[in-house]
This record gives C-alpha cells, structure tokens and sequence, in this order.
C-alpha cells in the first residue's frame, strides 16, 4: 500500500464529521448520512457507534468536536512523489495538471521503471506539439461546450473535414490511444486523437453534454472456468469494463460484460487469448465472430 489508511476514506469520513460537529453538535441521524454519503456501506454499522460511545474520544457528550479547529489532512512525503510522478506522465500532461508545491519533489518512480508486454507499440505521440495542441483545444471545447471544425486523416488515409460537437474522450490501455466522441452526424462517432491535423473552437453547442447521445453498449456473457488463477487474470484483463460476476459452482463463474460497439474487434482478441477457460454464452453474434476467428486462424495453420 503506498498511502496509510488513515488518509484513506475512514479517515475523511470522520474528518467530515469532526468538521460539522465543530461548527454545531451533530445527531446521530446526521453521522449516519455523512458515512452513507462518504464512506463504505458497512461503515455505518461500526463507526457511528465508535463515535457515540467514546470508543473513538472525539466528541463530546453533546455530540461537538473536542478539536478545537477543522482537521486537515496534509500530504505524506511518499504521496507527494506518488503525485509528482503521476504528473510526469506524457498523457496526463496532456491535461495540464496543476503541480504547485511538487517543483522540488523527486518522482516515486520514472516513465522506464514499467515494462508493458500485452500493449501496442504505435501508441498516440504524445511528444508532438501538434498533438498537444490538438488535444488541448479537444478538451477546452468539452469543458465550455462548444464546437469545432476538426480536419483530419480518415483510416483510409483520406482527408476530412466537419464541424462536430465533442462530447468525451476515451483512452485504450490496450492500444495506448486517445479517441474523441463527437455527435453531429446522427449517432455518435468516434476520431482518433493521433489523426486530427487541426481543430478549431466555434460557437457554443445547441446541446449541453449531458444531453447527448451515448454510443451502442452491448452486452457479452461469458462462463469461466478458473483453472490456473484464470478468475484473477480474466477480472484484471478486463478490468476497465462494466461488468458483474457469478459464482455458480466451485471454479466455475458467469461473468457479464458491457462494451462499446466500437471496441467489439479488442475485446474479440481478448476473449480468445484465454482459450479454452472462457467460453462465450452470449449473444449469439459474438459467438459467431468467436468461431469465423479461430476458422481463420485454423486455415492459416
């Protein structure tokens, strides 16, 4: 672990507590919202009690904080090199972090102290001013909900140019890409970041993001088999993706998957690099792509 639990969610839970019964005494009824609101669901069976009984001598018999200012929660040493590093990162750069007080920090670990062996090597360049540029004026037109007028390369190599609204941006571990969503033709659409030549802002949106329409989630059933720790690789592998998870039997789980219709192609690769242990229930078109694919693959043999 590299931060102390008490900096964790306990902590500034009771922090929030401690910050409110400074100002007034606090029922018990309102300790209970604050921990629903703020801390794990179990929380409220134990920490409210804590609190009540003296157990944790933090507040007083009417219920007031005994500190005599609101807590604060200055950072750790190694939580500040956490920070510095993370901020280094050529894609959260991108997003130009704010890093005040972190100037004279050393980095807890650098861009070369990890080795990526299930990623592409012809990720985003993050290093081009152009780029940079790109995506910067991408992300400024999200946050004030306008337009752009993007030119870009089509996978064909062919040259376009529209006038969009960008609603999000995405971001494959896998592919180590950025893509924009953008409506304005019908169903959402997606660019990859890395084909956009320019981009400039125009007028405001005629829809706030809120409003707009979300890209086809599908759905994807699976039965895993958890031979050689598969259930653990299976969850980190597909970690990032909606889903809940069955136990139906002794090493046997159902999992549900759902995915953008957009990354069906991926996550066909991923299913089958698991073999034989993940089996495709449904639906039935994805088990037919299942099948073309080791066909294909078999001819190839």
């Amino acid at each position: 672990m590299l931060f102390s639990e008490i900096y964790g969610s306990y902590f500034n839970t009771v922090a929030a507590v401690l910050t409110e019964a400074g100002e007034r005494a606090v029922s018990e009824k309102r300790i209970t919202e604050i921990m629903a609101e703020k801390a794990f669901a179990e929380s409220t069976l134990s920490i409210p009690a804590a609190l009540k009984s003296g157990e944790w001598p933090l507040l007083d018999s009417e219920m007031r904080s005994v500190l005599h200012h609101a807590p604060t929660m200055p950072l750790s040493d190694l939580q500040k090199r956490w920070l510095k590093a993370v901020s280094l990162d050529r894609r959260i750069s991108l997003f130009e972090p704010d890093i005040s007080g972190l100037e004279d920090v050393e980095p807890l670990f650098g861009e070369n102290t990890f080795v990526f062996f299930d990623r592409y090597n012809d990720g985003d360049p993050y290093d081009d001013p152009n780029y940079i540029a790109c995506f910067r004026t991408v992300l400024r037109a999200i946050r004030e909900g306008k337009k752009l007028r993007m030119r870009y390369r089509g996978h064909t190599g062919l040259r376009h140019s529209h006038v969009c609204t960008p609603h999000k941006l995405e971001y494959s571990a896998k592919d180590d890409k950025f893509r924009l969503i953008t409506v304005g033709r019908g169903r959402p659409a997606a660019i990859n970041m890395a084909r956009v030549r320019s981009c400039e802002i125009l007028e405001p949106a005629e829809l706030p993001p809120a409003e707009m329409g979300e890209e086809e989630k599908c759905g994807l059933e699976l039965l895993l088999r958890d031979e050689r720790n598969a259930l653990e690789r299976v969850l980190l592998h597909f970690s990032h993706f909606e889903k809940e998870t069955e136990k139906l039997d002794a090493g046997l789980y159902r999992i549900f998957l759902r995915y953008d219709k957009d990354d069906e192609t991926e996550l066909l690769i991923r299913v089958l690099s698991f073999g034989p242990v993940l089996e495709v229930r449904a639906p039935e078109s994805f088990r037919e792509l299942v099948i073309d694919r080791l066909r294909r693959q078999q001819s190839l043999a």
